[in-house]
């Protein structure tokens, strides 16, 4: 770039030092395609080069995830480059050096081409890697990692994010997601190679690729997970929503004996532009509209689905008013009751957005109980973790195996418990029923706001803090600031506020621009027999507690 310019030359700067070390001819073509609209005029490509370079992907908990494109702030091959050479610093200072790492990735755009690079630079720094033939479901990847005694794993995925979006996410050898402190050391190694040019990385092709045997060794586990003499007739329709996960479900229900489902024709292989879907997240309305039309034609009993990368699983029930999914706090309840039903011993855990209802269980069943904050990183980690789950259709039904999100082992378990219960002529709604009546109604309902900038999220959570609320649709609350922590959970940005019936968590989405406010309302027992009149009573105060919660929040 010479002459004048709408770019001031510290971002100018920044322009040439990237081009200049992008490996990819794709991201560096389409930097000078925008750079070259922007020195003509066109304000929509300067607005796109000032937000790719006006800061980093922050690396944090959940790795990286992001938008695909040219500069720091976009997911490119010079981004995942500084970030493995970033861990595998990280890794060595550890004293880790010479131990295994574990790569895996999904059918994203360039996903194959950011693992590669990182099994290259993480091979050149000293570590054993072993990267996966195929596309690969995130829990089979997770699940490696302790089978094979690595010392971290990487697995490439954005998981149920939108078609031009890719994602980095990082574990450490106790096989679940990083947490503080190490996500703020690896970034902060991450950001020390971001000043060098990704040219000077040493590179090396001495990697393994392994397939079979890491495929085989997470059937064999999963075909522990049901008893030999359970009952297997079930017909159910499945989607792997255009993902990674088709392959594998389809061993895993050969594997364990139930009937093969119905596909969905159209989602069955992965495709990274997600043709037949609008978001590709099963919880999303619309997202399960050809699994029901699929369903409805099949004369199906349920509906089993899979994120993209195949560690979230949703489930459709038919009733007197069609086809509905069920709420991811409605699956936790079904699978922690299952659970504990067959006299599963340990700890309890989901996270503080999800529903009050495992708590009750638990507690009848004389198990632990604990609370976390939201993602599986502090769920995986609970001590002697029986099962774990959390609202966002997560569900950890081995975590002595993957001790992080599985949507496989999810539906093996999901078509035990439909089985059995159609052995004794009843359904999963019959189970959700007999859990309200002998635990209490508990109705659960996101309200979610969407914004365009992100100063009105927190102008809004300073609004919820300034008036601290004492009241909720007239019941008494208890407010209480997330942020400040507590003796059993670490700080977080949010705000919870409590009363005898209703509970309500706020707090920012970490990954999207939305403000996320979960809400809940319990009825007693007693008061729970006729479920129909509890339910339409839980639900008019929702209703009251969100025009309250909306009026406060100013959105």
């Amino acid at each position: 770039m010479t002459g004048a310019s709408v770019f001031d030359p510290v971002l100018r700067e920044k322009l040439t030092f990237w081009r200049a070390q992008d490996p990819d001819p794709a991201t560096s073509v389409a930097l000078d395609d925008l750079i070259e609209k922007a020195e003509a005029g066109d304000a929509a490509a300067r607005d796109e080069v000032t937000d790719a370079f006006s800061g980093r992907l922050e690396f944090g908990t959940a790795g990286l995830r992001g938008p695909l494109g040219p500069g720091p702030n976009r997911m490119n091959r010079v981004v995942v480059a500084q970030a493995a050479a970033g861990l595998a610093t990280y890794l060595t200072d550890e004293g880790k050096t010479g131990g295994r790492v574990i790569i895996g990735y999904d059918a994203r755009y360039n996903s194959d081409v950011f693992a590669r690079d990182s099994a290259e630079i993480i091979a050149a720094a000293g570590f054993e890697v072993i990267i996966t033939a195929a596309p690969t479901p995130t829990p089979v990847v997770a699940f490696g990692i302790r089978h094979f005694a690595c010392v971290a794993g990487i697995v490439v995925t954005a998981s149920h994010n939108p078609p031009n979006d890719n994602g980095y996410k990082v574990y450490l050898g106790d096989g679940s997601q990083i947490i503080p402190p190490a996500d703020v050391e690896i970034a902060e190694r991450i950001g020390w190679m971001s000043r060098h040019p990704v040219a000077d990385l040493p590179r090396s092709q001495d990697y393994a690729v392994i397939g079979d045997e890491l495929i085989n060794a997470y059937l064999d586990r999963l075909t522990t997970l049901v008893d030999a003499e359970a009952p297997r007739r079930v017909s159910w329709v499945y989607t792997p929503m255009h993902g990674v996960g088709g392959a594998i479900v389809r061993q895993a229900w050969q594997r364990t004996g139930f009937p093969a489902p119905t596909v969905v024709a159209e989602q069955e292989y992965p495709d990274p532009a997600f043709p037949t879907v609008s978001f590709p997240n099963p919880e999303e309305p619309g997202a399960l509209d050809r699994a029901v039309t699929t369903a409805t034609a099949a004369g199906a009993e349920l509906i089993i689905a899979n994120d993209p990368d195949a560690d979230r699983c949703a489930v459709a029930i038919p009733g007197p008013d069609g086809w509905r999914t069920l709420s991811g706090d409605e699956l936790g309840a079904i699978l922690g009751d299952d659970a504990l039903r067959r006299g599963v011993r340990g700890s309890y855990a989901c996270s503080i957005v999800s529903s009050s209802l495992l708590s009750a269980m638990a507690a009848a069943h004389g198990q632990r109980f604990v609370a976390t904050l939201t993602g599986f990183k502090w769920i995986g980690r609970v001590p002697s973790l029986a099962f774990g789950y959390e609202e966002a259709i997560g569900y950890c039904c081995d975590p002595a195996a993957v001790p992080d999100k599985d949507g496989i082992s999810a539906l093996v378990r999901i078509l035990s418990v439909a089985a059995g219960l159609k052995a004794e002529g009843l359904t999963l709604a019959d189970r959700l029923d007999d859990l309200s009546r002998r635990y209490g109604v508990h109705q659960t309902r996101p309200l979610t706001f969407r914004v365009s900038d992100l100063s009105l999220i927190t102008d809004a959570m300073a609004r919820l803090r300034e008036q601290r609320p004492d009241r909720l649709a007239g019941e008494p609350v208890a407010f209480l600031d997330l942020a400040e922590g507590t003796k059993e959970l670490p700080a977080t940005d949010g705000v919870r506020l409590c009363g005898d019936s209703i509970k309500v968590v706020v707090r920012p989405s970490g990954t999207e621009p939305k403000l996320k406010c979960y809400l809940e309302v319990r009825i007693p027992p007693a008061d729970s027999q006729d479920l129909a009149a509890a339910r339409a009573r839980a639900d008019r105060t929702l209703d009251q507690v969100g025009l309250d919660l909306t009026a406060i929040l100013g959105l």
